[in-house]
């Protein structure tokens, strides 16, 4: 049996949040995103990379990771943004997430964040619309 744990949406609803599994390489809101991909018919390594090295991986000067790489919808990848760590940890997360977005722009790909809390909140949503180019990021202008 998994356990589950609950959180409450913006609008007062309660929602299950299913437990990360042990052998799963990321972050219980990069799981949601993760399963939410799935339940819409893509596959991974195939339609999109989980956790991608791009350019050395971060053991190489410039090198990033990305938690999700698409070929399908090409241009494409989205990072799941930790509202603690990528927002409140200071001025040098921030620096850093936006140089991987100019460097992953400079390469054709746009990339998208995905906030946390979102993801908790709705995760149906904000990944269609992830995957539609739309960014609704604390970093997203007019947010």
């Amino acid at each position: 049996m998994v356990s589950r744990a609950f959180t409450t949406t913006a609008k007062g609803q309660r929602r299950s949040i299913p437990e990360v599994p042990a052998d799963f390489n990321g972050s219980m809101p990069e799981y949601i995103v993760f399963n939410q991909l799935l339940r819409l018919g893509l596959k991974p390594n195939q339609d999109f990379e989980f956790q991608s090295k791009f350019a050395g991986g971060k053991i190489e000067r410039g090198g990033l990771v990305i938690d999700f790489l698409f070929s399908n919808p090409p241009g494409l990848a989205i990072n799941v943004q930790g509202v603690y760590y990528h927002y409140e940890q200071g001025s040098v997360n921030i620096a850093n997430d936006l140089l991987a977005r100019e460097i992953l722009a400079g390469e054709g790909i746009s990339l998208i964040f995905l906030d946390d809390d979102d993801v908790l909140a709705d995760p149906t949503f904000y990944v269609r619309e992830a995957l539609n180019f739309k960014d609704y990021s604390k970093f997203s202008i007019g947010r």
